[in-house]
């Protein structure tokens, strides 16, 4: 695709997103994957990646906020949206206009929603956050009777989902996990008598290694990106995911220089010999963290070239001395993905940062174009 936007631009390959999906979906079985696509779907493009979604047959997404599910909502997007994170009574004029379902744990909030179900005089929905260990949101088990009971005398107001979080599902051991999973299985029995719909408690880890959390849905959120939740992953399946997400720019701009040549703000590197630097339009305002200055390596001519200098907030710059006779100006230069036989990942760049891939790829600005990839995987 050609045009006049941004020369870095990232890809989101749709077929990977289709295979991550059916993966999961083979570990769960016929439960319903109700996938996390707050954040921008993780910095991936929310209408591209939940327009794919619905697509294929998911009716019920999750976001954060209530704007996420407007966004998605004027897009077309026809699903049920979960909203996952706090909200506030003076939001519950546009969650019940809008139908959203969100988690709820104050007495405030129902009401607020009940008062603004009769006045619009529709029935809203909810799901009770019960915190079985997160230490987040959420209240305690023991609260959930007297809770149901308040939201029984609500007649506008109808609870469809009990839910729950895991803080460390992603992690080796499984202590703290499988209490949680013993705490909310004995919720969930109780909840059958109250007329609740479905309970739900399993991210990306647990689908993964914890069958015991699936429940009646899961919530998927990196793994259908195709990222592990970590590297303490016991299932052997969660190398079959496939990233989706490719970041890729152009040189710009060709410069030999001599040795001791100081490049970028506060000359943090030198040349210490003849170089050919390349300039590439992308630095920390398209979310390429200015903590990998020097410290790490782009594909050009499917070769690993350095970053050099301080990343900026437009641009950055690129030994390309080995490249000598073979780059030129609009080669193309990838930050994340594959080029030839060499490929950077998204965990790369996270454990140069001391992070997570989930905070790489989430800062991708939006700035940055996402273009839809439509690849032919292979049956293999």
């Amino acid at each position: 695709m050609t045009d006049a936007t941004h020369l870095t631009r990232a890809y989101i390959h749709l077929d990977r997103l289709t295979h991550n999906v059916r993966l999961l979906q083979e570990l769960v079985g016929r439960r319903p994957l109700w996938p996390a696509i707050k954040a921008n779907a993780y910095g991936h493009g929310i209408v591209i990646v939940a327009r794919h979604l619905v697509g294929l047959g998911y009716d019920t997404l999750c976001v954060a906020h209530i704007n996420e599910a407007i966004t998605l909502a004027e897009a077309g997007i026809n699903a049920a949206f979960l909203l996952l994170s706090s909200t506030l009574p003076e939001q519950s004029e546009a969650i019940t206009r809008h139908g959203c379902e969100p988690a709820v744990y104050t007495l405030e909030m129902i009401e607020a929603l009940a008062r603004e179900a009769k006045k619009l005089g529709r029935r809203v929905s909810v799901h009770l956050m019960v915190d079985t260990g997160m230490g987040r949101i959420g209240i305690r088990p023991d609260e959930v009777p007297a809770f149901l009971e308040k939201c029984r005398a609500l007649p506008m107001l109808k609870v469809r989902g009990l839910m729950s979080h895991f803080p460390c599902a992603d992690k080796r051991d499984k202590t703290l996990s499988l209490e949680q999973i013993e705490r909310f299985q004995r919720l969930a029995e109780e909840a059958k008598s109250w007329g609740i719909e479905v309970r739900h408690m399993a991210n990306s880890a647990a689908i993964l290694d914890l069958p015991g959390s699936h429940f009646d849905a899961v919530r998927p959120g990196i793994a259908i990106y195709g990222l592990p939740p970590s590297k303490e992953i016991v299932n052997p399946r969660v190398r079959e995911l496939k990233p989706i997400f490719e970041w890729k720019t152009q040189i710009t701009f060709l410069k030999e220089v001599p040795a001791n040549t100081g490049l970028s703000y506060g000359h943090i590197f030198h040349t210490k010999k003849p170089s050919l630097i390349a300039t590439v339009p992308v630095g920390y305002g398209d979310g390429l963290n200015r903590n990998l200055s020097n410290n790490f390596e782009l594909l050009v001519c499917g070769i690993r070239c350095p970053q050099i200098g301080r990343i900026t907030m437009d641009q950055s710059l690129i030994d390309v001395t080995a490249l000598r006779g073979r780059v030129k100006p609009g080669d193309e230069v990838v930050i994340i993905g594959q080029q030839g036989e060499g490929e950077v990942t998204v965990d790369e760049l996270a454990e140069k940062l001391e992070t997570i891939n989930y905070e790489v790829v989430t800062c991708v600005a939006n700035r940055v174009p996402r273009l839809i990839v439509k690849d032919r995987l292979s049956q293999n």
